[in-house]
């Protein structure tokens, strides 16, 4: 349990303050907020509860979002200050990020994203938010034939007034 609690602040630390290391395990050193939860107490049960679904909620609209190519509706879930590091793509803020899935869209007007079940992982951030740890599989079709592939990424969540935006995007293994 501590070991777990020490790798998840750690991400938690360099994804916010945006020296997220290049390179990444390829497992995840820490277990899904429900097996977690497993261990703890009834107090924190509920609470780690409620914010897995509250984050898994938050994930299928800015999915959704994303498959409907609704750039104005995606960009709606991301801080003004956002930090969006990607492996081959490098760092970009809310403008360059907006102006990539534009071009992702004109290019690919077929893409859709979903989530790869079982690996959604949630945990709380004491008094700024959570993050958000999952696998994700995008498709799309090329030379006639559906093209698919697997990437991981890290979201740190904001909650300011009862509202949830993402301040920083860790999205990696492509």
């Amino acid at each position: 349990m501590l070991r777990q609690f020490t790798v998840l602040a750690l991400v938690a630390f360099l994804a916010i303050t945006g020296a997220f290391a290049q390179s990444q395990p390829k497992k995840p050193a820490i277990a899904p907020a429900s097996a977690t939860a497993a261990s703890s107490s009834a107090t924190v049960d509920k609470a780690t509860s409620e914010l897995y679904k509250q984050v898994a909620k938050l994930d299928a609209e800015i999915f959704a979002a994303f498959n409907a190519h609704d750039v104005t509706k995606l960009m709606s879930y991301f801080a003004d200050n956002l930090e969006f590091f990607h492996d081959k793509g490098g760092l970009a803020n809310f403008s360059q990020t907006k102006q990539g899935f534009e071009r992702m869209f004109a290019q690919s007007p077929d893409i859709s994203r979903s989530l790869v079940p079982g690996s959604l992982e949630v945990y709380p951030i004491k008094g700024y938010g959570a993050v958000h740890i999952a696998t994700q599989r995008f498709c799309h079709v090329e030379n006639g034939r559906e093209d698919c592939g697997n990437s991981k990424f890290v979201m740190v969540w904001q909650q300011q007034a009862g509202t949830w935006k993402i301040a920083r995007v860790v999205s990696y293994d492509h």
